[in-house]
């Protein structure tokens, strides 16, 4: 099982760093170990002093697939949920400086909290969807899928071009506005739309 993620995917988060647009999706991938199910806590690392959430929409691959137009891509994945992209901030900043990959910030064990999935067909519509983080009560990212550069149809065909997508991979689809620090006993609840998904501890 593999983790595909999406950078820089939402316009509103594009603007907040001062980049430009990508032309295509920037791509990564975390390895399998970084996921934490059943709300389970994550566990700050002692390599970093600047960890960030970065709450993300999650499709879950349903069935073998390799070269999937996006008008096709609803056939390939059943399920969604809420995801944290968590990173070493100051591990990534030194790591682009001196022009390394980044890995290291984003793939660590326990870098992917992982919410409940819920049925596609229990979603309005998977491309304006409401979603959000609260941290200690307080909400502090909230986006909708609507403010995607690339859609979860859109992902889905550009990374089959790259990999032979499998049942139960899963895609972070990239985070709104807002990211910033976590620091211990920290409460992340994440919802999409009304309904809470991913209730977890800092320690």
């Amino acid at each position: 099982m593999k983790i595909i993620c999406a950078g820089l995917n939402y316009r509103q988060h594009t603007i907040e760093l001062n980049w430009p647009f990508p032309s295509e999706p920037v791509i990564f991938l975390k390895p399998d170990s970084s996921i934490i199910k059943n709300n389970k806590p994550f566990f700050l690392p002692g390599f970093s002093s600047d960890i960030h959430y970065e709450v993300e929409i999650v499709a879950k691959i349903s069935k073998l697939g390799k070269g999937i137009g996006a008008r096709y891509a609803y056939r390939y994945f059943d399920e969604i949920t809420v995801g944290i992209d968590i990173t070493a901030r100051d591990v990534q900043a030194r790591l682009r400086k001196e022009g390394h990959p980044w890995e290291l910030s984003k793939c660590f064990d326990g870098a992917a909290p992982l919410g409940s999935f819920i049925p596609v067909t229990d979603i309005r519509d998977v491309n304006n969807l409401d979603f959000r983080l609260d941290i200690n009560g307080t909400t502090v990212q909230k986006g909708n899928t609507s403010d995607m550069i690339f859609s979860i149809a859109d992902l889905i065909e550009f990374s089959s071009k790259y990999f032979t997508l499998k049942t139960g991979d899963l895609i972070f689809t990239g985070t709104p506005p807002g990211v910033g620090p976590l620091k211990r006993n920290d409460h992340l609840v994440a919802y999409i739309e009304n309904k809470p998904l991913l209730d977890f501890y800092i320690k």
